[in-house]
């Protein structure tokens, strides 16, 4: 007997469940440089184990607030942060992610004159684009740069992150060895069947009997 999940057809499960979050925000990552900043905000934000919905309240927050580039983000102060993460439903992580922010957006600002694209104009290659997001401060690890890279490859031809582990165990279950290959034969944008993925990992708890 097949297993439940061999049961999906995932052509479907990306029509229904891929679209990106950058898309989902608003964000038009086809406008450049101020799109771009945002949506590293946001992937800040959804990296940590928290509720997705209330990543996406707090994003909006800050987008109302008008903290939505580096030199407002790094000029705001921990306080203000604090403020707009607790309105927003972030109330677990508010220090810590308020601090990191700061980090984060103040180092872009210092290095990049606030401009990612310029991060990656200088990045040699896909290893060095990572490298050089994760020097931006504790707020990009690992999650944060596959979270960000991922809508990314639209835009940027470096963009080529390695899938999150939520990612990863849907690969798993579903019999998919390489993202891009797999794409490539089935005919599907890679974007979307990798959020696809990763919106599909958070319903596996709820296996039906």
């Amino acid at each position: 007997m097949r297993e439940w999940w061999q049961k999906l057809d995932v052509s479907e499960l990306v029509s229904s469940m891929g679209e990106p979050y950058s898309k989902m925000l608003g964000i038009d990552l086809r406008m450049g440089d101020a799109e771009y900043v945002k949506w590293l905000l946001a992937s800040i934000l959804y990296a940590k184990p928290i509720r997705e919905e209330s990543a996406t309240r707090t994003f909006k927050e800050f987008e109302a607030s008008g903290l939505v580039d580096a030199k407002a983000i790094a000029e705001a102060g921990w306080d203000r942060l604090v403020t707009v993460l607790d309105k927003g439903g972030y109330t677990r992580y508010d220090f810590s992610t308020a601090a990191r922010l700061l980090e984060v957006f103040g180092n872009l600002l210092k290095e990049y004159g606030g401009s990612l694209q310029r991060l990656y104009e200088a990045s040699a290659d896909e290893e060095d684009l990572e490298r050089r997001l994760m020097g931006l401060g504790r707020g990009v690890g690992p999650i944060t740069v596959s979270i960000f890279l991922r809508d990314m490859r639209s835009v940027w031809p470096k963009a080529r992150p390695k899938p999150t582990p939520r990612v990863r165990k849907a690969m798993s279950l579903l019999g998919i060895g390489n993202l891009e290959d797999y794409a490539r034969r089935h005919g599907l944008d890679i974007v979307r069947l990798e959020t696809a993925l990763h919106r599909y990992s958070r319903t596996l708890k709820e296996r039906p009997q």
